[in-house]
């Protein structure tokens, strides 16, 4: 598994880009701000309108939780909160990409 990081202070759209032209499986946000609601739809929207719905966005951070079921509901993965191993992390990774259809 290859991770690419990109930075911090990125625009949805430089987050999108990047997934896009590196040809990605999964994006990853880590949010703090409290921006996730304005954040994870921006993202998830840009990767559709780029033909790349198949791409797993996932994160975490100080999300409340019924904003976490909005955002699931809207098209995100599951999202974590503060506290959450990194194995959890990767352990949810592994078993969506096991997962997924072969097709894609």
């Amino acid at each position: 598994m290859e991770v690419i990081y990109t930075g911090l202070h990125q625009t949805p759209e430089m987050i999108a880009s990047a997934a896009v032209q590196e040809d990605v499986d999964v994006v990853g946000l880590s949010i703090l701000s409290g921006a996730h609601m304005t954040l994870f739809p921006r993202v998830k929207a840009l990767l559709l309108e780029q033909g790349r719905g198949d791409i797993l966005l996932t994160g975490g951070g100080i999300i409340p939780k019924e904003d976490m079921e909005t955002l699931r509901a809207q098209g995100a993965g599951e999202l974590f909160g503060p506290g959450t191993s990194t194995q959890d992390l990767i352990d949810y990774i592994r078993r969506w990409f096991a997962q997924r259809p072969q097709d894609v």
